[in-house]
């Protein structure tokens, strides 16, 4: 695969119980803004260009149902789905037009560990930026629990073209672009979603982000503080229906001169739990959300699950 096939991380498709009133939190207080409705599902958009960063689908129970991602070249999305096969992964949805409000193409493919996993190409971009203030602009990343961390490290960079940017004890950090990590890996043991996080403009826009969370009865389940690798400040919380959710800012910037570190470097003090060493401990509810997340499995027939080249694929 070339360098960097993928090059953003872009969206996030949550399944809720409860859509309306998932658009209503989304909305009011997490920032976000509506971009279009389409056969019951909710598309709501950041203040960037992206037509949506997250669409809430109605769902017996809150699940995730797939993580997108852009590439460059629409004939990356050929390679993809040849590499994706090649590791014993599936294809879901073969290279095609996006039925969705967003167009363009899309690849659907089932990982070997279950992520459902989407790749686009030419999709709509909004004309303007929305000009609202202390809110998300677009997606940061997605950071998913792994039982065999090397090995869904080794599938996100042999397969997906990602870089391995910094290794901690309990962590993978991967980069498609200039972003340090647009995916990390948690070694958690089960495989499932730990977070989704949002990129906001600047510390300031995550600190008053946060306030409109508090306002709207929404405490602050983790932070505020800065993370060593990425360097980045975040704020954790959880939604009303366990997903964890993260603002997040200054994420570092990385270029082929960047130096990975291994778990060794990354340690802190006894008892600290964020580069500034003024966020309190983790509390136990927010662990257990970021196990309790899975994604959905797609409903397809196994028999008609193709590869690109039209042979069957392995099960």
């Amino acid at each position: 695969m070339g360098e960097f096939s993928v090059i953003a991380i872009r969206s996030v498709d949550l399944g809720v119980p409860d859509v309306a009133r998932a658009e209503t939190f989304y909305t009011e207080s997490w920032g976000l803004a509506v971009a279009v409705r389409q056969g019951g599902v909710v598309y709501l958009r950041a203040t960037g260009r992206e037509h949506h960063v997250l669409a809430l689908h109605p769902h017996h129970r809150s699940e995730i149902l797939s993580v997108s991602f852009r590439v460059a070249a629409g004939e990356t999305l050929s390679q993809i789905a040849t590499a994706v096969t090649t590791v014993n992964g599936r294809i879901i949805e073969a290279v095609g037009p996006n039925g969705e409000p967003d167009g363009g193409l899309v690849l659907k493919v089932l990982s070997p560990e279950g992520y459902v996993l989407r790749f686009h190409h030419g999709d709509v971009l909004h004309d303007y930026k929305d000009t609202r203030c202390s809110c998300p602009y677009r997606m940061s990343h997605v950071n998913l629990n792994c039982a065999d961390i090397k090995a869904t490290s080794h599938f996100f960079q042999n397969a997906l073209g990602f870089k391995l940017t910094d290794r901690s004890k309990a962590m993978a950090f991967l980069s498609c672009n200039q972003d340090h990590h647009s995916i990390v890996l948690a070694d958690s043991g089960v495989n499932g979603l730990n977070h989704v996080a949002f990129m906001m403009p600047d510390l300031e826009s995550v600190m008053r982000g946060s306030g409109r969370m508090i306002d709207n009865g929404f405490p602050i389940g983790w932070g505020v503080g800065r993370h060593g690798p990425g360097d980045n400040v975040f704020a954790y919380f959880v939604d009303p229906f366990g997903f964890v959710i993260e603002y997040t800012a200054e994420v570092l910037q990385v270029g082929e001169d960047y130096q990975a570190h291994g778990p060794d470097y990354w340690v802190w003090p006894a008892g600290r739990t964020d580069h500034w060493g003024i966020a309190p401990p983790k509390p136990s509810y927010v662990k257990q959300a970021q196990l309790a997340i899975h994604f959905a499995t797609p409903k397809v027939d196994n028999k008609s699950l193709r590869s690109e080249t039209g042979g069957p694929l392995s099960s």
